[in-house]
C-alpha cells in the first residue's frame, strides 16, 4: 500500500467512525423530529439530489485543477455540515444540514480518481474496496458507540460526538500530496466519454441492479423498531455488524474479478433482504445486516468496471458520471420505499427481491458481453505538475 493510500485509508477510518455514529440512526432521529415515513423518504430523496448534482462537475473539475483541491474542499465542507446538523434546533434546520452534508459527497469522484492513480501495483477493484474497508472499520466502532450513546443520552448527542473524528479525518486528508494533472494532447476531451455507448449500457444495467439492492434499505431502521420491536441500542449494534460485513466482504470480494464480485454482491443482498423480511429475531437481522454490505461493494465494483471502459485522462469525469447514476438511485428509491412502507411496512422487501431477480438475470446475460466500444489509448496525455505541493 502506497503512502497516500495509507493516509486516505486512515482519514476514511476516522470519517467512518464519525459518520457511523449517526448514519444508522438517521431515520429514527428524523422520526423523533416529527417526520413520518413518506416525509423521511422524501428527505432522503432531497439529500440524494443534492449529492447527485455535484458529482459530474466535481469529477470534471478535478481533471482540470487537480484532485486534491476538490477533495480538500469536500472534507472541510463536510466538517461544517456535521456541525450544522448537531446545532440544528428543529427538523427544518436539521434537513438543511443534512442536505449540506450530502452536497459534500462531490468528494467521491475525485477521491476514487485519486485512489486509482495512487494504487501502485494494486488493481483498481482492490484499491477501492480496501480503502472502503478502512472506512467501515471506523464505522464499526462508530455504530456501536452511536447506538449506546443514543439510547443513554439521546440521539442528538451522537451528532455532537461525530464532529471529533470528522475533524481528525479532515486534518489527515489535508496531508495528502497533489497528483499531476493529466492533459490530453487531442481536442474534444469529453467527446470520447459522452459517445461511449458501452459505458452507457453498463451504467443503465448498474442502475437497475443498485435500485433493487437499495429500495428496501432506507426505512429498515424504522421497520425494525416499529414492527419488530428492536431497540435503538440493538439497531446501533446491527449497524456495526453491517460495517463489519463491509470490511470482510470488501477484503474478500474485492480480490475477485469485478464481474464475479458484482454477481456475488447481488446474491448477498438478496439473502439479506429475505432475512429482514422473514427473519424472526435479532440473530437473523444481524446476519442480514452483515450480508447487506454487498450493496456498498457493488457500488465500488461499479466504479471499478466503469474504469475499464474509458481512458485514464477522463477518470474524474467518468467517475462523476458513475456516481451521478448511482445517486439517481438514491433519489428515486427512498420516496418509493416510503410509499410502499405506508401501504405495508414489509412491502419494500418482496418488491426489492423481485427487482433483484430480474437484475441478476440481466447481469449474467449481458454484462460479460460488454467491451470497450473504442480502443483505449493510455498514452495520449501529458502530465502537468500542479506547482502547489505545499497547499491544502
Amino acid at each position: 500500500m502506497t503512502r497516500d493510500l495509507r493516509l486516505i485509508g486512515t482519514a476514511l477510518l476516522c470519517w467512518g467512525m464519525g459518520e457511523g455514529l449517526f448514519v444508522y440512526l438517521l431515520p429514527l432521529y428524523l422520526e423523533q423530529l416529527g417526520a413520518d415515513s413518506v416525509q423521511i423518504g422524501v428527505i432522503f430523496g432531497i439529500a440524494a439530489v443534492s449529492m447527485t448534482i455535484t458529482h459530474i462537475p466535481a469529477g470534471a473539475l478535478s481533471d482540470r485543477i487537480g484532485r486534491k483541491r476538490v477533495m480538500s474542499a469536500g472534507w472541510i465542507s463536510g466538517l461544517f455540515s456535521a456541525i450544522v446538523m448537531y446545532l440544528a434546533p428543529n427538523l427544518l434546520f436539521f434537513v438543511i444540514g443534512l442536505v449540506m452534508y450530502h452536497l459534500t459527497f462531490f468528494v467521491i469522484a475525485p477521491l476514487n480518481s485519486y485512489i486509482t492513480a495512487a494504487r501502485g501495483k494494486w488493481t483498481v477493484a482492490r484499491a477501492l474496496t480496501t480503502v472502503s474497508a478502512m472506512f467501515n472499520v471506523g464505522a464499526i466502532v462508530g455504530a456501536i458507540l452511536g447506538g449506546t450513546i443514543g439510547e443513554l443520552l439521546g440521539l442528538r448527542s451522537v451528532f455532537g460526538l461525530a464532529i471529533i473524528p470528522i475533524f481528525i479525518s479532515t486534518m489527515i486528508a489535508l496531508l495528502l500530496k497533489h497528483q499531476p494533472i493529466e492533459i490530453p494532447k487531442k481536442a474534444g476531451r469529453y467527446q470520447a466519454v459522452l459517445s461511449n455507448i458501452t459505458l452507457g449500457r453498463f451504467l443503465a444495467l448498474a442502475s437497475i441492479v443498485l435500485f433493487g439492492m437499495y429500495l428496501s434499505w432506507p426505512l429498515t431502521p424504522n421497520y425494525l423498531q416499529n414492527v419488530r420491536q428492536v431497540t435503538v441500542r440493538e439497531i446501533g449494534a446491527l449497524g456495526s455488524i453491517n460495517a463489519l460485513g463491509l470490511v470482510l466482504l470488501n477484503l474478500s470480494i474485492g480480490r475477485l474479478i469485478a464481474y464475479r464480485g458484482f454477481v456475488i454482491s447481488q446474491l448477498l443482498v438478496g439473502a439479506s433482504i429475505l432475512l429482514l423480511w422473514l427473519g424472526t429475531g435479532v440473530p437473523f437481522f444481524a446476519l442480514s445486516y452483515f450480508l447487506a454490505g454487498g450493496f456498498r461493494i457493488a457500488r465500488s465494483l461499479t466504479v471499478a468496471q466503469a474504469e475499464g471502459l474509458v481512458s485514464r485522462v477522463n477518470l474524474g469525469l467518468v467517475y462523476g458520471i458513475t456516481e451521478t447514476v448511482m445517486g439517481l438511485v438514491a433519489i428515486i428509491a427512498p420516496p418509493i420505499a416510503g410509499l410502499l412502507y405506508r401501504v405495508s411496512p414489509a412491502l419494500p422487501y418482496p418488491v426489492s427481491l423481485g427487482i433483484l431477480g430480474g437484475s441478476l438475470f440481466l447481469t449474467t446475460r449481458f454484462l460479460p458481453r460488454l467491451k470497450p466500444s473504442t480502443p483505449l489509448v493510455e498514452d495520449h496525455f501529458d502530465l502537468q505538475p500542479t506547482n502547489e505541493e505545499g497547499m491544502s
